[in-house]
């Protein structure tokens, strides 16, 4: 009769813990986001060093301060430290007072941030003598 009596109450209890449990729901958000950096050859070939690909399609008409991503063409030279390609894009025109669309930074901002100082140091150096003339 004990070992009922304590069955029951085990199970009663049971029972009521049971009945008042709550069951969790929460949201699982599964969407994923794509994001596109589109950047044009001309600044590919400057990004990768390529010289003689930057000065055919500077040849060829490409615009030396068109921007891609948001960045003009001296801009990825100057990043990239490639100094051959910016010396070539200020002779044929690069405006190195352009700010990037985001973060409103120039060229020689670029070259700092990233370390090129041979970039940074052509950069000032141009922007020295524009101020002279």
């Amino acid at each position: 009769m004990k070992k009922t009596i304590i069955t029951t109450a085990l199970a009663l209890c049971v029972a009521v813990v049971t009945v008042n449990a709550s069951t969790a729901t929460s949201t699982i958000d599964n969407s994923s986001y794509e994001y596109f950096f589109k950047v044009n050859s001309f600044c590919v070939s400057i990004a990768k060093g390529d010289f003689e690909t930057v000065k055919k399609l500077i040849e060829r008409g490409a615009d030396v301060n068109e921007k891609s991503n948001g960045m003009t063409p001296a801009m990825y030279a100057a990043k990239f430290n490639r100094t051959d390609i910016l010396k070539l894009l200020i002779n044929k025109g690069a405006n190195l007072k352009l700010k990037c669309s985001g973060k409103k930074y120039t060229a020689v901002k670029y070259a700092e941030l990233h370390g090129a100082k041979e970039a940074a140091f052509i950069i000032k150096e141009t922007l020295n003598q524009k101020k002279k003339k």
